[in-house]
Formats: C-alpha cells, structure tokens, sequence
C-alpha cells in the first residue's frame, strides 16, 4: 500500500471518528440541559377543577389564551387562593377528601405556585414556577421574596429588582444576571379539568 493512500484512510476513519464524538457530546450535552430544566425542590398539588369551577384557575388553564398566569396559595391549611395576573382572585374552600392529601406548593405554601401557557410557542407550553424569587431565596435561605405578577407575563422581585419572564422557561429578562425561576413538572386535561403539580 502506498503512502497516499494509507494517509487518505487515516483521514477518512478520523473523520468518522470525529463526527461521532461530535454527535455523542451533542447528546450528553442534550441530556444534561433537560435534566435541569425542573427544580429539584420538592410539589406536589393535584386539583380538579371541574369541582371546583374555580374561574381564576380556568383562565390560566386554557391553551387558547397563553400569556395568563395564576398564583395558587393555601391560607388557613383549609382555603386555597386563585390570584391570575389580569386581576382576577377567587378562594375554594378544599373538600374534606382535599384535606386528607398532601399539598406542597414549593418552598412554601404561603407564596405558593404559579401556572400557566407561556405564549412564545407554538403549541404553548404550560408551566408552573415557583412564587419565590429563586436568587433571593438561594442566597438567604428564607421564604419571604414573594414574586408579584403583570399583565404581560412578567414576574418582578422588590427584593432585587429583576423581572423573569414567565412566557419564556422564566428567564431574568431585566437587572442582575442570575438563574431563572424555579420550575415544576406540570400538567392540565384544560381550563375545567385536573391541574397536577409535581417534582
């Protein structure tokens, strides 16, 4: 075999080479960006909404209007409340079978989850944050930076000042860099159905 063509394999079975390490790191890195897409605190909340009729839920459960959102947060252990960022607020008072079943609304039940279709995709994805700012709550440890939402789809902190924006996997669209909002694996049957939050 002759010089040219024992370096003209060489270079043939190195490309080979190269194009599937390429394509194994393409894949690990794949894996490794969904496997951090949820947050690793703990929810659980199931609802069923065709019970309850709760029209704050509904707003924000409907695939046909993305950009809604809906604050969902437990006062007295016996009452949730359904605030959604167009103004709307509702109580349901839990069934006695509700009671028996645990809720874990995120770091903490009083500021509670936030859900809803974010409205950049085609379908929209439904999503369920977390209501503490995720920066303020790392860096301190402590439940008390309640995000407050607008009508665009915006969560703000007073604490830091940053905005994430909730129609977009709650990335920090405005003031200091810092990771986005704590996420939840969520799903809804629609707006009078079962909405289940869980990690």
């Amino acid at each position: 075999m002759n010089p040219q063509s024992i370096v003209m394999r060489l270079f043939k079975h190195s490309r080979t080479a190269v194009g599937t390490l390429l394509a194994a790191l393409t894949l690990f890195v794949s894996c490794g960006e969904s496997e951090y897409e949820f947050s690793n605190h703990r929810a659980y909340f199931i609802f069923d909404n065709q019970q309850h009729l709760n029209a704050a839920l509904t707003t924000a459960m409907n695939a046909m209007s993305p950009g809604i959102f809906c604050r969902i947060s437990v006062r007295n252990g016996a009452r949730l409340d359904f605030t959604n960022n167009q103004g709307m607020s509702e109580p349901s008072e839990l069934t006695a079978y509700e009671l028996q079943r645990t809720i874990v609304l995120g770091t903490y039940n009083g500021s509670g989850i936030i859900v809803g279709y974010g409205s950049l995709n085609t379908p929209p994805t439904f999503y369920a944050y977390d209501g503490q700012c995720p920066n303020c709550y790392e860096e301190n440890g402590l439940p008390r930076y309640q995000l407050e939402m607008n009508t665009m789809g915006q969560a703000s902190c007073k604490q830091c000042g940053r905005i994430y924006d909730m129609n977009n996997d709650g990335i920090v669209s405005s003031g200091i860099e810092g990771k986005k909002l704590i996420r939840y694996r969520a799903t809804t049957t629609g707006p009078t159905g079962v909405l289940s939050v869980n990690n």
